[in-house]
């Protein structure tokens, strides 16, 4: 390739599916792909968006200074400590020119004029798939529950022909369209939406009765998997197109459809490459175990360090006896050695900026992913949220189960409601009903997590740490690990919009995997 292929990211979030486009270089050193524009509506995903593009303008030598915002010697927002720094005026408007705070469906005009600019007459490919909320099972189990809601009036359902008209308009080389699971089985008005989607993504001109720009001729495309070969004469099968993350070196379960469309002319250079199974698992212990150990903080009651470490300790007699009272010794036993051993963590609730780790991860290829050497060991975006008292005997609780089912290669590694003493059960009305019987969840150690999801947001009881010594759910780093974000990726905004940012994003790896598989198509 004389020059990068151009990327359009659509829907980008924070920039999980771009990053990992980005981070790809060949032998010698160069990136194939280079991300051209990408538009996302939502504010604060908008920020981390513009950030991330804008640390890319520096290519290998990225100023000091952006390492000093991380490290916290700056302003608190990249707007007041980057940004207005005159020395970086050209990579801060190059940056403005690529990330794009539009809406598709609604600035259509704009988007189409942004991203003619931006490619010329260059090919491209495109990246990135449509909110999925309309798609996921949760979203669908909620819009039951809604006498007046209308699937049919539902635009989110319909946002992937905004997508398709990009496809028809611009003509890409390609395009890899992600989605939630749910999107297999969401049916409007009686039809399958994934048949629909299918059928029309093989013809986006003719499906979004949509003409190409700059005089480019009406290409079809051909639908390809990257987990399992997809030939001429083969109907297409939908769960053929589902990445189990876990599969493929993503210490998560995450489980998506992730479709691959290649336009007609170039279909013959594609031999069905396929990812890259990896041996085993990696378990989230690989991934966050050098992570600055943290105390969560006390909601609704004075929070400081005292009162956390003598609301823990004191709450935990009654937890103590409660599981003894229900026969369940050994998480006894193993929450009374815990509070033997509970101290408070040195760096309390640690800090958005300037946090320092003090161990390492053990994994060479790990640890080349996640650090950056000009980072010195500084950690960002590591800050726990406050919990009720309550709930932090309930975490206890989970990170001990886990702990003791591990010790014993039992495969209940995380308890159901059925499990809970009486005492330790929420004044949820639903915790009984075997709906919601898995509220609090641990994520083990010695696993990959599950899913993370922007529900990380609300409560943080699906996603506790493992460690019963720090009684808490996980930090939006850690979350971001578990996404493979790397370190020098900084999420903008408040807390809650950082979680939602992590949740919402393709795994920077996995999209690094799928970028390299998809290089034959420009050799």
């Amino acid at each position: 390739m004389d020059r990068p292929i151009k990327v359009i990211d659509l829907f980008s979030g924070p920039g999980g599916l771009g990053e990992g486009f980005s981070a790809l270089t060949d032998k010698d050193g160069k990136s194939p792909f280079k991300i051209s524009i990408s538009i996302e509506k939502e504010e604060s995903a908008y920020r981390t968006l513009k950030l991330r593009s804008f640390f890319r303008q520096f290519n290998n030598n990225v100023p000091k200074e952006y390492y000093d915002f991380l490290q916290g010697k700056l302003a608190k927002t990249p707007e007041e400590s980057l940004y207005s720094l005159s020395k970086f005026a050209k990579e801060y408007k190059a940056a403005d020119r690529e990330a794009q705070r539009l809406e598709l469906g609604k600035d259509n005009e704009t988007i189409n004029q942004k991203i003619s600019e931006a490619i010329g007459s260059d090919e491209c490919i495109l990246i990135g798939g449509p909110p999925c909320q309309a798609y996921s099972l949760a979203g669908r189990a909620r819009n039951l529950g809604n006498k007046n809601y209308k699937a049919d009036k539902d635009q989110r359902n319909f946002l992937y022909k905004e997508y398709l008209k990009i496809i028809a308009k611009f003509q890409p080389i390609a395009f890899v369209m992600e989605n939630v699971k749910g999107m297999l089985s969401a049916k409007v008005e009686g039809k399958s939406i994934c048949d629909v989607i299918f059928s029309d993504l093989q013809s986006p001109c003719l499906a979004s009765k949509t003409i190409p720009q700059r005089g480019l001729p009406e290409r079809n495309y051909k639908i390809f998997s990257l987990v399992k070969p997809i030939n001429e004469d083969e109907n297409i099968i939908p769960k053929d197109f589902i990445i189990y993350s876990e599969k493929y070196g993503i210490p998560q379960k995450r489980h998506r459809v992730i479709l691959l469309g290649i336009r007609e002319d170039h279909v013959y250079k594609w031999e069905n490459n396929l990812l890259p199974l990896c041996e085993s698992d990696i378990p989230i212990s690989d991934i966050i175990s050098d992570l600055p150990k943290l105390r969560s903080g006390l909601s609704k009651e004075y929070n400081s360090d005292e009162n956390w470490i003598k609301s823990v300790k004191q709450n935990s007699k009654t937890t103590i006896d409660a599981l003894k009272n229900n026969a369940q010794i050994n998480i006894a036993n193993g929450v009374n050695l815990v509070i033997e051993k509970i101290t408070l963590p040195n760096l309390g609730q640690g800090k958005n900026f300037g946090l320092v780790r003090k161990e390492n991860l053990l994994k060479k290829d790990l640890s080349d992913w996640f650090y950056d050497a000009k980072l010195n060991n500084y950690v960002c975006n590591h800050e726990t949220r406050g919990h009720l008292s309550s709930d932090l005997q309930r975490y206890l609780f989970c990170s001990v189960w886990a702990q003791v089912n591990e010790k014993e290669n039992n495969d209940s590694f995380t308890p159901k409601s059925k499990d809970y003493p009486v005492e330790l059960k929420p004044n949820h009305k639903n915790f009984n009903s075997g709906k919601f019987a898995d509220r609090f969840r641990v994520q083990p150690y010695n696993r990959p997590a599950t899913t993370i999801t922007s529900h990380i947001s609300k409560d943080g009881h699906y996603f506790i740490h493992p460690h019963p010594l720090q009684c808490r759910s996980l930090t939006v780093r850690e979350a971001a690990r578990i996404q493979t974000f790397p370190d020098n990726y900084f999420f903008v905004g408040n807390r809650t919009q950082q979680y939602v940012q992590v949740g919402n994003a393709v795994p920077p790896l996995l999209a690094y995997k799928i970028a390299n598989t998809l290089l034959q198509l420009f050799t």
